[in-house]
């Protein structure tokens, strides 16, 4: 296995991960230049919770090209999504979003587990793929308050946040969570997984 990392520490991680196995590489690079000789063709190329990162001009064309005949792609991330039964913590919260600016966008939606938007069209628009399989998963974690601001503290939207808006939220966080029995909170997580078969031959320019 090859594992491709653009960021030095991630990939340093990944390398610290690996350390027992022998047979996995990881090579610093962008994906998007990464190359590889035609005659060693990769037979899969998947990428979890990272495709979306990837410039999508481009992407596509490069799985591609280090993909030898019959390979294929496979990509997933994963998204809050919300049960109808689901935890209304989070709801309660964009109050506290919106104080600090960061609310939700205009026509933004709360979907439910199985609702996802999926990348069928996108992959068929390529030309260099065809869809062999569309799959929704959903699940749940319960979180405690630091766990849950742990969580919190991986994603970019929130890494980006002034301090005042990243402390305003999570003392707020932690002041509710602390109002509630058990301190906990339930997260909904919904994911799409995307296989995809290479095709012999690209379009026609």
């Amino acid at each position: 296995m090859t594992c491709v990392e653009h960021g030095p520490a991630l990939a340093s991680a990944a390398r610290r991960n690996f350390a027992g196995f022998p047979e996995v590489e990881v090579i610093e690079h962008a994906f998007e230049t990464f190359d590889r000789p035609a005659t060693d063709p990769f037979d899969l190329v998947f990428a979890a919770t990272a495709w979306h990162w990837l410039d999508p001009s481009i992407r596509y064309q490069r799985a591609w090209e280090l993909l030898g005949p019959g390979g294929h792609l496979a990509f997933w991330g994963a998204s809050h999504v919300f049960p109808q039964d689901g935890d209304p913590f989070f709801a309660e919260l964009q109050e506290v979003y919106d104080e600090i600016g960061e609310g939700m966008t205009e026509g933004a939606v709360f979907p439910r587990p199985g609702e996802l938007p999926d990348a069928r069209e996108e992959i068929e628009r390529s030309g260099l793929f065809d869809t062999i399989a569309v799959l929704h998963f959903d699940w749940e974690i319960d979180y405690d308050t630091e766990g849950y601001l742990r969580l919190l503290d991986t994603f970019s939207g929130h890494i980006a946040m002034q301090p005042w808006q990243r402390d305003r939220l999570y003392s707020e966080i932690r002041r509710r969570l602390g109002e509630r029995t058990d301190g906990r909170l339930r997260r909904g997580w919904g994911a799409v997984l995307h296989v995809a078969r290479r095709r012999d031959a690209q379009p026609a320019p």
